[in-house]
C-alpha cells in the first residue's frame, strides 16, 4: 500500500517497491557481489573500526556514553574467572570461565545509520500539512514512535535488520580527501570531488560503497580518551551536503552507502550556519545530506570508520578498490548499529 501521494522532490520512493525498506542496498545483486570479489587480489585483510570506546567520554556526543562492561553473575558469584565446579559441584570439573555483558550506545563510535535515524517534516499526504515521515513514506505516528511515558520504541519500519539482511558485501572505492586538504577543515562540493576522483583514478559504479577518508579518526585516536572539542570541530574535510548538484550526482551514481572517517559524513561550509537557507527560501534540513540520502534516496551513511591503513596501502599500490564486508547488527527495531567492517585486497 503506497503511504503516500506526494513523494520529495530527488527521492526514489516507490522505485523499488512501495513496502521497500532497504533502499539502495536493493542494488547489492549476486552479479554485484560476484564482480566485487575479484578486488581481492593479495588477500590481505584491513579492520576499518574504530575501538568502540572511542572517542572517549560525551563531550562530542552529549546524549550518547561509551560502552559500559559488567561481569554477569552465575550461581551467586562473578562469571569472570569462574571455576566451572562451583556451579555443578562436581569437584573434578577443571573448567574457568569469563562472561560479560555491555551496555552499548548503537553510534557512539563506528557505526552505520539505519534509514529510520533520520527523518523529515513532509506533506506527505499533500493536505498541506507536514508530516513526520521516513523513507518511502514510513511514519512517525503509525511505524516509528515511542508511547508516552515509555522509553522504549516500537519501530515496525526502516530499523537496522533490514540492512543486515540484505548482505552487506560489494566493492568499496576510497577517495583520500586527506591527501588534498590535510586536517584542514573543507566543504567538498560536487566540482571538487570529481577533479579528485579523476586525479585518483577513483571511479564508482553502481552498487558500490564510497568510502572518504579524511584524517578525523587519526586526529581522535592521537588524543587518547580526551576529545579536544574545540580542535575536533575546525578539524578535516567532508561532503558539502548544501551543493544540489553533487546530491544529484550521489542519486545518479548508483552508489549504495557513504562511508567516512568522520562524524557526519557531511561539514558546513565556511561561512554556513547549520539550517542556514543557502539554497532557498522556507524551511530545510539540518543536515542536507543525511535529509537526501537516509529520507529521500533509501542511502545509509556510516560514521568514523578507521580508514588509514587502507587509504595507505591502496595509494601506495595505486588502486582505489576493494572488496568490503560491513554488516551491521541484526538488532531489530534500532535506529543504527556499531560494526566491525573490513577491507580486504
Amino acid at each position: 500500500m503506497r503511504r503516500w501521494k506526494n513523494r520529495p522532490r530527488g527521492s526514489n520512493w516507490g522505485d523499488f517497491g512501495d513496502e521497500d525498506q532497504r533502499g539502495k542496498m536493493n542494488l547489492l545483486t549476486p552479479a554485484i557481489r560476484k564482480a566485487a570479489a575479484r578486488e581481492v587480489q593479495e588477500g590481505i585483510a584491513f579492520c576499518l573500526s574504530l575501538p568502540l570506546d572511542c572517542p572517549g567520554g560525551n563531550g562530542m556526543f552529549p546524549t550518547r556514553r561509551p560502552p559500559k562492561r559488567f561481569a554477569i553473575l552465575r550461581g551467586g558469584e562473578s562469571n569472570f574467572n569462574l571455576p566451572y565446579r562451583l556451579v555443578t559441584g562436581v569437584h573434578e570439573h577443571t573448567d574457568v570461565t569469563c562472561d560479560d555483558a555491555v551496555t552499548l550506545f548503537t553510534q557512539y563510535s563506528t557505526q552505520w545509520d539505519a534509514l529510520l535515524h533520520m527523518g523529515s517534516l513532509f506533506d506527505a499526504d499533500g493536505d498541506g500539512v507536514p508530516e513526520k515521515v521516513y523513507y518511502n513514506g514510513f511514519r512517525g505516528d503509525q511505524d516509528i514512535f515511542v508511547p508516552p511515558g515509555d522509553d522504549t520504541p516500537r519501530v515496525k519500519a526502516l530499523g537496522i535488520e533490514n540492512m543486515a539482511v540484505a548482505g552487506v558485501q560489494g566493492r568499496g572505492t576510497l577517495v583520500d580527501l586527506h591527501a588534498v586538504h590535510g586536517r584542514a577543515r573543507t566543504a567538498v562540493g560536487y566540482d571538487e570531488l570529481m577533479a579528485i576522483m579523476k586525479a585518483q583514478r577513483a571511479e564508482v559504479a553502481p552498487g558500490d560503497f564510497l568510502c572518504l577518508y579524511t584524517g578525523f579518526a587519526d586526529l581522535l585516536l592521537e588524543m587518547g580518551d580526551q576529545p579536544e572539542l574545540d580542535t575536533l570541530h575546525h578539524a578535516c574535510s567532508g561532503l558539502d551536503g548544501d551543493d544540489p548538484r553533487l546530491l544529484e550526482w550521489i542519486s545518479a551514481s548508483g552508489i549504495v552507502a557513504i562511508c567516512a572517517d568522520n562524524t557526519g559524513v557531511e561539514v558546513r561550509a565556511k561561512g554556513k550556519k547549520a539550517g542556514s537557507k543557502v539554497r532557498s527560501e522556507g524551511p530545510r534540513a539540518m543536515l542536507p545530506l543525511h535529509e537526501h540520502c537516509l529520507f529521500k534516496q533509501g542511502i545509509h551513511l556510516g560514521e568514523l570508520w578507521y580508514l588509514t591503513e587502507l587509504a595507505g596501502w591502496l595509494g601506495h599500490h595505486g588502486r582505489r578498490h576493494f572488496f568490503l564486508t560491513a554488516p551491521p547488527l541484526r538488532l531489530p527495531g534500532s535506529a543504527g548499529s556499531p560494526l566491525t567492517p573490513v577491507a580486504t585486497v
